[in-house]
């Protein structure tokens, strides 16, 4: 008895022993699981800022350039891009349903699958460019809804507008070959082929606007006519590299045009359209502050617009990130792993707060020298300075609502995405924004400010309930989930 009651106390005492080490090896086995799936977003993640940015900086550049030959000019593009921009990118949110589609395929090993839907993509590019098209060609209606607007720069941005519109369908058939890129884990390419965009974009601009090589003169118009051109350009380049690239071989399908499948389409419209929505109901929500802050004087105007063009650009990162949790959770959800699938959507907004914190930093301690580089105006440095305190207030939010909806894209689950920013952005932070902004009722006026309160309520709402659904849908049984994401 003696021996026996020995030997239960040696190997009570190993198993105390060997316990806490065996936790601390599961937490590490756990960390490392975790960073190294931070890297593989990142690694996803990085060109597509890049490309972000080469985006944003053709829009600057025609802003610009614009600019050179009059007033009127630029302000007929920034009026007419504020009409092309929500049309556009309710195209690219309806074809962003491509991404966790292949990349779902893509992990399950069903390459075999991928190309039908890109080419049913095609299809879909051709009814979205028809509707695009029509809305942008009858746009006098809506710039005719602009009170006191000039003649001429009423003109010149139809002109625009009408310019541009054929670059509709380049552009659209640029995203699918992008999106099928993006879903098989490739960002490099669009990246690449971004960059090149903006450098063949100033040249034809100059061509253009001041009418050099014998081709007319056409100022503010002469950005759409080579905005138009340069999308026709990426997407040629992005079809050649599609076609030469070893790594898409095996997803060609058997008939270079396939006749169009309604089922896949559909498919296609039912997982887009609530990001399209989205898309569509943010850029609109911002679109009408812009109208809002107009008559509050050119100060506040000046100090919005530097503010929100300032945020913009922040966003491109959390916004890449979302893109880079889409590809991977899809893929995981495709491999038949839903645990690691709650990793990668972990890693992804953990990796997102951490760079929101960080940009937050910068914009608090640089937020004047940073609004000097817009406009040297002491006022407007004041007011864009104050404002931007308040974007830096949100960037956590922010972070976590856009990611959070990419995580969403990736277990398809992106009709929740649509009713939650609405809720979040018209039924919530628009209101409040406009109470504080324009009347007495709780506050004085408070002018910009009040808006930009509103959109910190809004984006708040949307992180945490955007937070809330993805703590649900993985709290789901694994199998329910992976057939789920299956269909």
């Amino acid at each position: 008895m003696n021996i026996e009651f020995l030997y239960l106390v040696f190997l009570a005492k190993r198993s105390l022993l060997i316990f806490p080490l065996s936790i601390l090896k599961y937490k590490g086995v756990y960390v490392q699981k975790y960073w190294i799936e931070a890297r593989s977003l990142l690694t996803l993640a990085i060109p597509v800022i890049i490309a972000q940015i080469s985006q944003t900086a053709m829009g600057f550049v025609d802003t610009i350039m614009a600019g050179g030959v009059s007033a009127i000019d630029m302000a007929a593009v920034a009026i007419g891009t504020s009409i092309w921009l929500p049309a556009i990118l309710f195209g690219h949110g309806l074809l962003l349903a491509l991404i966790p589609i292949i990349a779902q395929f893509n992990g399950a090993g069903q390459r075999d699958k991928i190309g039908h839907q890109v080419q049913q993509g095609f299809w879909l590019v051709l009814v979205i460019s028809t509707i695009i098209i029509s809305v942008l060609y009858n746009a006098k209606h809506i710039i005719d809804m602009m009170r006191n607007i000039d003649y001429d720069l009423s003109n010149k941005a139809i002109g625009y507008l009408h310019a541009i519109m054929w670059g509709a369908p380049g552009y659209l058939l640029f995203q699918v070959l992008r999106n099928q890129c993006e879903g098989l884990s490739k960002t490099k390419p669009g990246m690449v082929i971004g960059f090149i965009g903006l450098l063949v974009n100033i040249p034809i601009n100059y061509i253009f606007i001041y009418g050099k090589l014998g081709a007319p003169a056409l100022g503010g118009v002469g950005c759409g006519v080579a905005t138009g051109t340069v999308y026709w350009v990426m997407y040629f380049i992005m079809r050649w590299y599609v076609r030469h690239s070893s790594n898409f071989y095996d997803l060609r399908p058997k008939r270079s045009i396939e006749a169009p499948r309604w089922i896949t389409i559909q498919r296609l419209i039912n997982i887009g359209m609530p990001v399209a929505l989205a898309l569509f109901f943010e850029v609109t929500l911002f679109a009408v502050v812009a109208l809002l802050v107009s008559p509050l004087g050119i100060v506040a105007v000046a100090g919005h617009q530097i503010a929100l063009n300032f945020s913009s650009m922040m966003f491109v990162m959390p916004m890449s990130l979302g893109v880079a949790a889409t590809i991977r959770v899809g893929y995981l959800l495709g491999e038949g792993s839903a645990d690691n699938a709650k990793i990668a959507s972990r890693a992804s907004l953990a990796v997102g707060m951490i760079m929101a914190a960080c940009t937050a930093v910068f914009t608090v301690i640089f937020r004047e020298s940073i609004a000097f580089l817009y406009n040297d105006n002491p006022e407007v440095i004041t007011m864009a300075s104050h404002l931007m305190l308040l974007a830096a207030i949100y960037q956590l939010s922010d972070s976590i609502q856009v990611i959070g909806s990419g995580v969403l894209r990736g277990y398809k689950d992106t009709a929740s995405i649509f009713f939650i920013t609405f809720t979040a952005y018209w039924l919530l932070g628009f209101p409040i924004g406009y109470i504080l902004a324009l009347t007495n009722y709780i506050v004085p006026a408070m002018g910009p400010s009040g808006f930009w309160t509103g959109f910190i309520i809004g984006l708040t709402a949307a992180a945490i309930m955007i937070a809330l659904r993805i703590r649900w849908l993985q709290n789901q049984p694994a199998v329910w989930i992976l057939q789920r994401a299956a269909h």
